[in-house]
């Protein structure tokens, strides 16, 4: 199946989820992260604000900064990269031109990913043998993720069903190390 089929498939799937299954499954995500001393010993952490039918990040975001971790999250910029910026607290969010909320504070550059010990992404699959995530078709997590060093944590949060085989791949796609569904905590691509 091509990129794009795959993507309306999934969205189709997420539309389809109800509010008690969006809400547990995003729970679980979250806990089974919260209970790894690699995401509690990580003390910069980029993550997104997740929107939608997306595995939500907000009650992650929340404890991780409550637990002293400093989160940047990504704002768009008009080159189709992202620059990240700090999250302090859930007054510190703004509708940004796409209308995802994204940190008022300064912004960091699109290096500053470079120095997180931890990164969290959205995907709306994963390919189970190569760590290829599926994304929304802009490219803007591929060119985030080339910057991330070898030995740091890339997650995708996913829903249940959606770390799958044959994701298709294309030169510019990076893959992720890691996948969580409410399942489980999947490694893909060795560290």
């Amino acid at each position: 199946m091509d990129k794009v089929n795959l993507r309306r498939r999934i969205l189709r799937s997420r539309a389809e989820l109800d509010e008690t299954t969006l809400r547990e499954s995003s729970a679980a995500v979250r806990e089974l992260l919260l209970d790894q001393p690699w995401v509690q010993m990580a003390g910069l952490v980029a993550c997104y604000w997740s929107f939608g039918a997306e595995p939500s990040t907000h009650g992650l975001i929340l404890a991780l900064w409550k637990h002293g971790a400093t989160v940047i999250l990504p704002v768009q910029r008009a080159d189709a990269d992202l620059d990240w910026a700090v999250y302090d607290g859930p007054d510190s969010l703004a509708p940004g031109p796409g209308g995802y909320l994204e940190p008022v504070d300064v912004r960091r550059g699109p290096d500053a990913i470079r120095t997180a010990a931890l990164v969290l992404v959205p995907a709306l699959a994963v390919d189970r043998t190569t760590g290829v995530r599926l994304g929304r078709g802009r490219g803007h997590y591929d060119r985030a993720l080339a910057r991330v060093g070898p030995n740091v944590p890339t997650v995708a949060l996913l829903h249940e069903g959606e770390l799958i085989e044959g994701v298709p791949a294309e030169p510019h796609d990076q893959p992720v190390r890691l996948a969580v569904q409410p399942s489980g905590i999947t490694r893909l691509v060795q560290m």
